[in-house]
């Protein structure tokens, strides 16, 4: 099992490592950056199932590193909760496929309110109908999952769990993003206390 363990380590490093980067990580950083600390709006993610996970966590970061965000459920979105999103928004969706019905739908919805909202998207198929909406589409380079039915959301969550810390660090160096800032968004736990202390030692 050890050597079985190994080589699935392998296999999704290596997808990390193959992942595109091109000028589209710029103009994404552009489109947050303009969207969020300079048009005073917030990221709105979103994703269904697995994708979905990666979406709140890429929001739950942003939040905590100074880019206001949220995490908005693309079918509780067809039930009121469209109704969080707001002049200068921009949207972030997430879909391996690039073809998630809810995902289209919540799109399409969001671009009836009016607002002109930009939207970034993750994918696994660039030349999905997703992917040619977006105004930035970033590729997770399309890795074969390491689940032996190949089905399972494996490699493909994890490429995009990457390419969202890219997003959220280029956005922290970006806007010089201190640990004093992280202090008073993040008070409890292990965390809180370091961020205080080295707030104290940047002093």
């Amino acid at each position: 099992m050890t050597n079985e363990i190994r080589r699935i380590f392998e296999a999704e490093a290596q997808a990390v490592l193959n992942i595109p980067v091109g000028d589209n990580y710029r103009q994404a950083n552009d489109l947050i950056y303009q969207a969020v600390h300079v048009n005073k709006g917030k990221v709105v993610a979103s994703g269904m199932g697995k994708a979905g996970q990666i979406a709140l966590n890429i929001a739950t970061t942003f939040s905590a590193t100074g880019t206001p965000a949220v995490f908005l459920h693309p079918s509780d979105a067809q039930h009121g909760d469209l109704g969080v999103i707001q002049p200068n928004d921009i949207l972030l969706l997430v879909s391996n496929s690039g073809k998630t019905l809810e995902i289209l739908e919540l799109y399409e919805l969001a671009k009836r309110l009016g607002y002109n909202m930009k939207a970034i998207v993750i994918t696994g198929n660039p030349d999905s109908e997703l992917g040619h909406l977006a105004d930035v589409t970033l590729s997770t380079g399309h890795p074969k999952e390491v689940c032996p039915l190949g089905l399972t959301p494996t490699t493909s969550t994890t490429v995009m769990t990457v390419i969202g810390d890219a997003l959220v660090v280029t956005l922290m160096n970006r806007i010089g993003f201190t640990a004093g800032d992280y202090a008073k968004r993040h008070h409890g736990g292990y965390l809180g206390v370091k961020s205080r202390h080295a707030a104290q030692l940047d002093k």
